[in-house]
Parts: C-alpha cells; sequence; structure tokens
C-alpha cells in the first residue's frame, strides 16, 4: 500500500478513536457532568453505576405516566450535594426487554439518562395471552374492533376468540396521538396491533397502540332513518352493506321488551332491516343495534345506536334521590338554597320532601337565578362517588322571591303569584301543627297562615314543621310567601320554611 493511501487512513481511524473516547466521556452540559447517559441492565437482573459531577445540589426522578409508572426501576439515590456523587440503577429479572428515562436535574439544567434492561420483543399473542402478560411487554395482537369510545385519542375494545382488551390510546400513521380518526376504523373491522401491555385499576389495557393492518368488516350501516324515535314510538330503519353469508340481528335483552324486528330485506349486497319501537312511558331509552355476517369461517359484525325519547316524571325531591341513576328525565321543582357555582349554576335544590345537589343548569348565567328563587328544572338522576344529584338540568321555569321586610311588605297588593322572602322573630304562635305564627321585625308584625316544611307540601306533608324543628317563640324565622289579606288584615299565606335561627344561640 502506498504511503498517500496510508496516511489519510491513519487519520480516519485517530479521528475515530478520537470520536469513541469523545462518546465515553461525553458532557452535555457544563453544570451537569454523566460518566454516561446511558444505562444498560442485563436482563436476568442486576445494576450499574455511574459516576456524576454538578456544580450545585441536584435530584433525580423517573419519568413515569399513568400508563406506567416505571416501578421495577430502582435508583439508589434521588438527591445529593454539588460535586462528585455515584448514583447506582438495579432492576430485577425481567421477561422481557423494557426501557425508561429518568431526569438528573441541578439548578435550572436538566440532563435526561436512558435506561434500558434486555432488549425489547416483540411477541405475537392471543388477547387472553395479552390480558395474562407482564405489564411494558409488547405484544403483536389481531382482532375485532367490538367498541369505539373515545374518537380523538382511539380507545376502543379489541376481541378476539379469547377475550376482550381495552386499547388506551391509539397512534396514527406517523406516530402521533389525537389523530385516530386518520385510520376509518369502525366497529367490526378486523385489525392488527402493536403496543406495550399495562394495568389501569385492575383492568389489563394496551397503551398507544401501533396499527399494523385493517381489514375491513363485510358488514357495514350505510345509514339509518328515525335515529331518534319519538315518545309515541315508530319505525327504525337501518340500511347495511353485506359482503358475507347472510345477515343476523342482535337486540340487548333489555330492550327486547319494547323493540322489536319487523322485516330484514336483502338484494345482492344490500340489506335493509327494520325495527318497531313500542311507546314509551318511562325516560329516555337507548340500546345498540348489532349486526353480523360471517364468510369462510369467519366472524364480523357493525353496531348503530338507537334512541327514544321518554315521558317526563314529575317528582318529589326524596322520589328522584330513591331512583337509579339513568336517562330518566326527571321534573323537580323547588327552592334555591345555596348556590355553589355561580358560573355553571351548581346549587342546591330544596322541597319539602329533601334536598339535592344540581351539577350545573344549562345557560345559568344568563338567567339571572338567586338563593330564594323556586325554579322548575328538568333532569337526569345522577351520581358523584355514589352522592345523588341532579344531571344534565335545563331550567323550564322560574318563580322570583323578592327579599323584603315585613314593613315593606305591608305596602304590597295582594298577588297570590309575587313571592316574598321575609324573616322576623317569632312573637306568638297561633297554630304549632300548621305553622300559624307572628312575626315581628323592628316595629312591624304580620301575620303568617302556615308556614310548611317546604315547598309543594300537601295533606300531611304541611304539618308539623315547627315541632319537628324544635321552632320556638323568640326565634328568628325565614318564611318565603305571597302577600294576601283576611278580613282586611295583610298576612302572608301558604309560606314554606327557608331557615331558622334559635334564641338560645
Amino acid at each position: 500500500m502506498k504511503l498517500q493511501y496510508l496516511f489519510p487512513l491513519f487519520i480516519a481511524m485517530l479521528a475515530l478513536m478520537t470520536s469513541c473516547e469523545d462518546e465515553a466521556s461525553m458532557t452535555l452540559l457544563d453544570e451537569i457532568q454523566v460518566s454516561s447517559s446511558y444505562v444498560s441492565i442485563p436482563v436476568e437482573g442486576g445494576s450499574t453505576t455511574i459516576t456524576v459531577t454538578t456544580q450545585d445540589s441536584w435530584t433525580i426522578e423517573k419519568v413515569t405516566t399513568d400508563k406506567n409508572k416505571v416501578e421495577w426501576l430502582t435508583i439508589s439515590a434521588t438527591s445529593g450535594s454539588a460535586g462528585e456523587s455515584q448514583i447506582t440503577f438495579e432492576a430485577p429479572s425481567a421477561l422481557d426487554g423494557r426501557t425508561a428515562e429518568v431526569l438528573l436535574k441541578s439548578g435550572d439544567k436538566t440532563q435526561r439518562i436512558n435506561v434500558i434492561q434486555g432488549l425489547a420483543v416483540i411477541s405475537e399473542a392471543s388477547v387472553s395471552e395479552v390480558r395474562s402478560g407482564p405489564d411494558g411487554k409488547t405484544f403483536l395482537v389481531s382482532g375485532v374492533v367490538t367498541a369505539i369510545s373515545n374518537t380523538v385519542y382511539g380507545n376502543w375494545d379489541l376481541t378476539d376468540e379469547t377475550g376482550t382488551i381495552y386499547i388506551y390510546g391509539t397512534l396514527d400513521s406517523k406516530g402521533a396521538t389525537k389523530n385516530f380518526l386518520s385510520w376509518g376504523l369502525e366497529v367490526g373491522d378486523e385489525v392488527t396491533i402493536q403496543g406495550p401491555k399495562s394495568t389501569y385499576s385492575g383492568s389489563p389495557q394496551m397503551v398507544d397502540v401501533t396499527v399494523i393492518n385493517i381489514n375491513k368488516s363485510l358488514i357495514k350501516v350505510d345509514s339509518v332513518e328515525n335515529e331518534l324515535l319519538p315518545v309515541e314510538g315508530g319505525e327504525f330503519t337501518a340500511y347495511l352493506t353485506c359482503k358475507g353469508e347472510g345477515v343476523s340481528v342482535e337486540i340487548p335483552e333489555d330492550a327486547k321488551s319494547w323493540l322489536s324486528i319487523s322485516s330484514i330485506e336483502s338484494a345482492g349486497t344490500n340489506a335493509v332491516v327494520k325495527f318497531n319501537a313500542t311507546a314509551n312511558e318511562g325516560g329516555d331509552r337507548e340500546t345498540t343495534l348489532t349486526f353480523r355476517t360471517t364468510s369462510e369461517g369467519k366472524n364480523y359484525s357493525t353496531e348503530t345506536t338507537l334512541t327514544q325519547k321518554g315521558a317526563i316524571v314529575e317528582v318529589s325531591i326524596a322520589e328522584f334521590l330513591a331512583a337509579e341513576v339513568g336517562n330518566t328525565q326527571y321534573r323537580l321543582t323547588g327552592v334555591i338554597t345555596d348556590i355553589a357555582n355561580t358560573k355553571y349554576g351548581n346549587l342546591y335544590l330544596r322541597d319539602f320532601s329533601g334536598e339535592t345537589y344540581v351539577y350545573g343548569i344549562a345557560d345559568f348565567e344568563s338567567k339571572g337565578l338567586k338563593e330564594g328563587d323556586i325554579i322548575t328544572i328538568i333532569g337526569k338522576r345522577a351520581a358523584y362517588k355514589d352522592a345523588p344529584q341532579v344531571g344534565g338540568a335545563v331550567l323550564e321555569s322560574v318563580i322570583p322571591v323578592t327579599v323584603a321586610t315585613i314593613a315593606e311588605v305591608l305596602t304590597k297588593p295582594d298577588s297570590s303569584q309575587d313571592y316574598y322572602m321575609v324573616t322576623g322573630e317569632i312573637t306568638s304562635i297561633a297554630n304549632e301543627v300548621y305553622g300559624n305564627v307572628y312575626l315581628k321585625d323592628g316595629e312591624s308584625e304580620i301575620y303568617v297562615y302556615g308556614v310548611y316544611p317546604g315547598y309543594g307540601a300537601t295533606g300531611d306533608f304541611r304539618k308539623n314543621l315547627l315541632a319537628d324543628n324544635d321552632i320556638k317563640v323568640g326565634d328568628m324565622l325565614t318564611v318565603i310567601a305571597p302577600k294576601s289579606s283576611y278580613n282586611g288584615v295583610p298576612q302572608l299565606a301558604n309560606g314554606f320554611y327557608f331557615s331558622h335561627e334559635s334564641a338560645a344561640q
């Protein structure tokens, strides 16, 4: 070999040796120096130690998410002082490879350190094998899309002959999130995915999966008629494209009492299925219809949803609280006792039978509602952490209540439509059962012909407010009632209780 060729080769080798040496002792930041920003741990378990040199005190933390807590990795120290420190990374044995990232922070600088144990292995598996597999392991699995719960992130159910697993997040073709619709996946499609298995609240799932292959379902709902049926019932029609061997229909058990198949017609790849829904005497109801076909031993399916409006059930608050959580629409009337959120209208509503929390009223800020107003709302029986509440509430009507002194009320005309909130000291009790009392405010006094336990009380529900609440002469009582007169003498008639303050307090 001629010298003119040896010299450039020598320079290249020298450069390569220098490059390798620089990589081994690479320092990305002056403030933080690490002997290695890449830590490798054997798959059979063990530990690796690196040297850290900082100009200030430091902390180190694992990068975790709700999907990956990195509980398998142990770090010998999570903080230290300026100067040179030793940090050891340790992990038990693993069935397959896994990775983690940690952040070393000193002052306002951050050094990333990548940790890898073994080599990541992708295993082809059935759904049941994925469910029983270790968290963090990457699987390749095929199945059918049986339900889609979120079309932004791509949360859905994958089912094969061995079971179903929840998919929490689907990456698009470029590896990005929040673009699930780009795949065009539908219920019934056969799909192959790849991704890590994790566990959330004890339930197995796969997270941020990559789609490998899609076989479109041989059956599809093209369109429907009367997707929202009226209260009186009627006909619902689904138009399908079916390239399999016939069409079968599945109606959920809880809908069979009110929904039935009236006809199935097929012509080539087109099919029309008609359903008949009976009149609905309860609240809103909804069901999911499943259409199936087969081809060469494989099963394919697709779904559509049918909703029927229901009657609005008028109930007391006690009856509402006793109802089950669901879509039934209830009409409730009562007085606003407290507004917890003035923007969204989270408030407490009370009638003669009880009190409930209302989780917001649509367009509340524009309604001008206040404490003491009598309102009628329509909403569903909902719950939060097992605590009953009204969900999806809509204001139907309001009776404004005016806060007034007794002197002011005495100047008002009689009207059963105008309600006043009046506070005064009980000077005399004329009828303890129905709450006929005299209230005094300063120099003014007025007779209250009936103070009932709450709005809407009738019959025996009007009785015994004073005794049940230990209300006596001398107590301060706040009532809501319209102004009227008896034999020319002003009074408040058929009032109801809002609050009281015992004289003993």
